[in-house]
């Protein structure tokens, strides 16, 4: 079942570890297929060295395991919430990447700074708040994906022009139009958010970069005159 979406799927967790996001098991990768509503997700637990891709397991949106001998990843609830909240995602990516988390730990959201973080995130990565109590013993990880729509909803975000956020004392999580570009926005932001912190160790009081300049390098990239890059 799903076994081009399998080897996508699986191809981008591999991708993880060759790119210094994860550490151990740390970390997790999921595809949906719109069409059939199914999800495919990294097993909880395994290490990226005994990964395989008939190891990964296809789930339901409404969390049903319809394929697979093994537990789905324990953030598999989170993953869920996303893809019913926001249709344009593909693909998601989890990590517990360490300028991120850094950045997570502060409870801050990550500016802005200059022209890199501009070109993949139309403003900064926001912080999304702690869970209560109350959210946590509930269902924890359903309720981080939430607290994340939570989060988009009260700014007014397009999950497209800020593909990720940092969950407060917790981690990234980053998406895409499918599993590989989740993985390659997952990889831009642990570098921007270590070339923020650079910016706070070189300059404490450093603002963000002006917003047309912002504007300039997204718009550039993305926008409906984008210009960057070879025409298809």
């Amino acid at each position: 079942m799903l076994e081009q979406l399998k080897q996508v799927v699986y191809d981008a967790n591999m991708e993880l570890p060759r790119r210094g996001l994860v550490t151990y098991t740390w970390g997790n990768v999921s595809g949906i297929d719109r069409e059939s509503g199914l999800v495919v997700i990294k097993p909880s637990g395994v290490s990226y060295e005994d990964l395989k891709p008939e190891d990964l397991v296809v789930v339901s949106l409404d969390n049903k395991v319809i394929e697979g001998k093994l537990n789905p990843s324990s953030d598999t609830k989170t993953h869920l919430e996303l893809y019913k909240a926001f249709p344009q995602l593909g693909g998601i990516v989890h990590t517990h990447s360490p300028y991120a988390v850094g950045w997570a730990q502060a409870g801050e959201d990550i500016p802005c700074y200059g022209t890199t973080h501009a070109d993949y995130f139309y403003g900064p990565v926001p912080c999304a708040r702690h869970l209560t109590p109350a959210e946590l013993d509930e269902d924890y990880e359903k309720n981080t994906g939430t607290v994340i729509i939570e989060e988009f909803t009260k700014r007014q975000l397009d999950p497209v022009a800020v593909p990720g956020v940092i969950c407060h004392s917790h981690g990234p999580f980053a998406w895409g139009k499918n599993a590989k570009q989740a993985v390659y926005h997952a990889v831009v932001l642990e570098e921007v958010a270590k070339m923020a912190a650079f910016t706070r160790i070189v300059n404490p009081n450093a603002a963000p970069a002006p917003q047309h300049v912002v504007n300039k390098h997204y718009m550039r990239k993305h926008g409906p005159n984008a210009y960057y890059g070879q025409k298809k």
